[in-house]
């Protein structure tokens, strides 16, 4: 099922890039694999899959001690200040910085670990009172705020749109997404030069990409729905 769902994905992936005009090296697949077990994630694996994307902590550390292969984790759900010690040297990026004292603790534990965290700047598009992130209004003084922070590297944007049957619903959302973080480039703010939008999921990745997504965090679509009653904190 994940092989064939990889290659009805990849295929989409491909004709969205097309109709945008956009090279495919254009687009990284994140496959979601929160609550999902490590044997979804090795038949991705075998798919040629190098890149995925954890909602917990906890679960990301369980699946890295355990899949020793050199792959790319991303921490796309909402990070607890105490939890940020266990990312440096396991996550790649941070896809969910909405908040001053989150942003100071990736400094802090980064400063201790002797890296570079690349962060990306939760946006909540729409407005949603049940999700996460600054409103759009808020993030350009949130991005020159944090900014003279040496160890996190702003690389972009990210937003979770709203569900929707409709993904041409969502299309005003990730535009103007692509269009804040070129607002934010043109301000030539020292240290930033956004280049990620993570944007666009399951029911919704080929508008995302239509409008500049660089990022695609696809879950369902490749390994099917979930149990949360798995999912560790």
């Amino acid at each position: 099922m994940i092989r064939e769902n990889l290659e009805i994905v990849e295929k989409n992936i491909a004709a969205a890039c097309k109709r945008a005009g956009r090279d495919r090296s254009e687009v990284t697949l994140i496959a979601v694999s929160k609550t999902k077990p490590v044997s979804d994630i090795r038949q991705a694996m075998e798919c040629g899959i190098r890149v995925f994307g954890e909602n917990k902590v906890q679960e990301i550390r369980d699946k890295t001690a355990e899949i020793t292969e050199p792959l790319d984790w991303h921490m796309i759900g909402h990070l607890q200040v105490n939890k940020v010690k266990y990312l440096p040297n396991v996550a790649c990026m941070i896809h969910s910085v909405d908040n001053k004292k989150l942003a100071d603790e990736i400094e802090k534990q980064a400063s201790k670990a002797g890296i570079k965290m690349d962060v990306l700047i939760e946006v909540n598009m729409a407005h949603e009172d049940t999700k996460f992130g600054l409103s759009p209004e808020e993030v350009v003084d949130f991005v020159k705020e944090i900014s003279p922070c040496e160890h996190i590297n702003i690389r972009g944007l990210m937003t979770i749109a709203p569900y929707t049957e409709d993904p041409e619903s969502n299309r005003g959302y990730f535009r103007d997404l692509r269009l804040l973080k070129d607002k934010i480039n043109a301000l030539n703010i020292p240290g930033v030069n956004m280049d990620t939008l993570s944007m666009g999921m399951t029911g919704d990745y080929e508008v995302a990409i239509e409008e500049g997504a660089t990022f695609v965090r696809v879950g369902t679509g490749i390994f099917g729905e979930r149990d949360y009653s798995k999912q560790k904190l």
